[in-house]
Order: C-alpha cells, then sequence, then structure tokens
C-alpha cells in the first residue's frame, strides 16, 4: 500500500481537526497507521466510528471524485506542501486544492471578521487587502459572507492573488451566493478544503477551517468581530501559532467592533488604523 493511498483513506474516514489521528500520522506515516487500524491495533470502542469509516473507505474513488472536481490531493509528501500548517497542534492529513497550490507558500495576511459588516467594515476589509496585494502579499480568508467576501474582493480588483479555505467539499459552493466569486478565485488563486468532494459544511468544520487560514498565513488582521465570534478563534489560532495577530477599532458603540476592542483590551492583537501602520508592524518579519 502506497503513503498516498494510504493518506487518501485515513483523509476520507478522520474528521478535520483530529489531534490524536493527526498526531499518529505525522509521527508515524499513513501506511503504518492505515495497517495497524485493519490489523486492531486502535481500542475498537474508543474509536469505533473512524475505524468503520477506515474499513469502508477507497482511495480510487476519493481520488477520482477530487479529480472530477477540477482539484488536486495535496499531501506533505508533495513539494507545493504549505509547511506551515505542520506547525499546528492537529495538521491536517491532506488538503484538497482547487488553483494553483504554488500559491500556498510566500507572504500572506489574514483577513477575517464577521457575516454582518458594516459599509466601514466593508470598505476596510477591502482597502487593506488591495494595499497588501500591492505589496506582493496573498491575502488568506474563509470565503463566507461578509469581511472574508470583502477581502477576496479586494485582492481580485487589484489585480492579486487570494485564497479561500472553505469548510465544504471543494464541489460545493458555500455560501451559494459567493459560487462567482469561488469560481474567480479558483482561476486566479485558489480554494482549499480539508474535507472530501460533497461532504457539507456544518458548524465543527468552520472552527476546524479557521485554524488552517491562521496557520497557512503571516499574521492574521481582524476587520470587525462581535464580542463572541469565530474570527476570535482564528486570532487565537493565529496567537497559538506565534502569528502576529492585528485588530481594526471601530466606534465603541457598534456591536460588530466589540470583538476587535476585546482583542486590543486584552493585548491580544495589535491595533492598526492604516495599511502603513500594519506593513511597519510586520516589517521584521
Amino acid at each position: 500500500m502506497t503513503e498516498l493511498v494510504a493518506r487518501a483513506r485515513l483523509f476520507a474516514a478522520v474528521e478535520g481537526g483530529s489531534t490524536f489521528w493527526s498526531r499518529e500520522v505525522f509521527s508515524n506515516g499513513a501506511s503504518y497507521v492505515l495497517d495497524r487500524v485493519l490489523n486492531g491495533g486502535y481500542d475498537p470502542i474508543k474509536y469505533a466510528r473512524t475505524i468503520e469509516k477506515l474499513k469502508l473507505s477507497n482511495a480510487d474513488e476519493l481520488l477520482q471524485s477530487i479529480l472530477q472536481a477540477g482539484a488536486t490531493f495535496l499531501t506533505p509528501e508533495d513539494s507545493t506542501w504549505p509547511q506551515s500548517v505542520s506547525d499546528l497542534a492537529a495538521p491536517p492529513i491532506g488538503l484538497v486544492i482547487k488553483g494553483d497550490p504554488k500559491l500556498l507558500t510566500g507572504n500572506s495576511l489574514a483577513i477575517v471578521g464577521t457575516r454582518n459588516p458594516t459599509q466601514y467594515g466593508v470598505r476596510i476589509a477591502q482597502d487593506f487587502a488591495a494595499g497588501f496585494v500591492d505589496r506582493d502579499w496573498t491575502i488568506i480568508s474563509g470565503g463566507a459572507y461578509g469581511i472574508d467576501a470583502a477581502a477576496h474582493k479586494g485582492a481580485l480588483i487589484a489585480e492579486g492573488v487570494t485564497i479561500a479555505v472553505i469548510a465544504a467539499g471543494i464541489d460545493i459552493n458555500y455560501p451559494a451566493g459567493n459560487a462567482r466569486l469561488f469560481a474567480e478565485i479558483a482561476e486566479l488563486g485558489c480554494l482549499v478544503s480539508e474535507v472530501t468532494p460533497g461532504t457539507p459544511a456544518i458548524p465543527s468544520r468552520f472552527l476546524t477551517r479557521n485554524r488552517l487560514i491562521a496557520a497557512l498565513s503571516n499574521a492574521t488582521l481582524v476587520v470587525e468581530a462581535a464580542f463572541r465570534s469565530g474570527s476570535l478563534r482564528t486570532a487565537r489560532d493565529a496567537a497559538e501559532l506565534l502569528r502576529p495577530v492585528m485588530a481594526i477599532p471601530g466606534p465603541i458603540t457598534s456591536p460588530v467592533s466589540e470583538g476587535c476592542h476585546r482583542l486590543i483590551g486584552e493585548r491580544a492583537a495589535e491595533i492598526v488604523t492604516s495599511v502603513a501602520d500594519a506593513v511597519e508592524f510586520l516589517a521584521p518579519m
């Protein structure tokens, strides 16, 4: 059994973000882990669901479905594998990429925020995205409505590169309203998914997706976020990886700026008010 086949089967069976299985694979190799699973080497009760999925998994079917979606299956054995994701507590077993995987390396900024931004937030996200692509940085976000979409569009309008890390299968346009945006990103940048084609987006997958956004980026910028927001999770993930985190201040009366003010107040993020501010803050990188 080749390492690619073993990794494909594990990718199909293991939910992204599983620290145990990720570490097992990265420490011992996919072939070893799969062989051990198939020979009863793991607790049959504790890991029953994963073991059952692995026994039913088919590498050829998975790889064919990825090919039919116009994508590629990337593993750590590939020269274009983004080494930065290996810093995670639960590195991805593989990644499905639609677009140019070479774009996953180089200077990149994650721009994240609320799905319900103000016009101020949309403008700031677009301006920062454009300002950074003018300096040859790639913009990374999650493909959602709101700040994510504004960041992607700002990068594309400025004729730069942008990457969307999505929580669903590479063949699913979620949210559907961003289908055109996803097509443009796939053509000029790339789409990244940690799940098999056809897999729907569920709440837990957005949280595991956020860690990939943080890991793929040199730094993270939070534009607008509520007091409790998934964007704050991305910022925390970035901080855990010792990556710089920045936040945009907003009106003290704005609920969608409460998360940014919280990060700034806790000194978990550097306050920035212009692209020049952010570039200066990141200059030592």
